[in-house]
């Protein structure tokens, strides 16, 4: 922290809140140090149900298509 980036990323998508859970992982930590040494020159870093989906920054279009699978697969 701060991280104006990845505040950037949760604003993109705040709208979709209510369709899945944001869990945030501070690549800072020791405990998330495997995480450090593979993003800490890539942050934010979106994985989706456990999937590495983007990085950088949100293409929102990406999320929304992969977000609607899983929503497809699930029903």
């Amino acid at each position: 922290k701060p991280c104006p980036l990845c505040d950037e990323a949760k604003e993109l998508l705040e709208p979709y809140k209510r369709r899945f859970i944001l869990q945030e992982v501070d690549i800072t930590l020791p405990e998330n140090s495997v995480w450090y040494d593979k993003y800490k020159y890539d942050i934010p870093v979106f994985h989706l149900n456990g999937k590495f989906l983007m990085k950088h920054q949100v293409d929102i279009q990406k999320f929304e298509d992969q977000l609607m699978k899983l929503e497809l697969q699930n029903d």
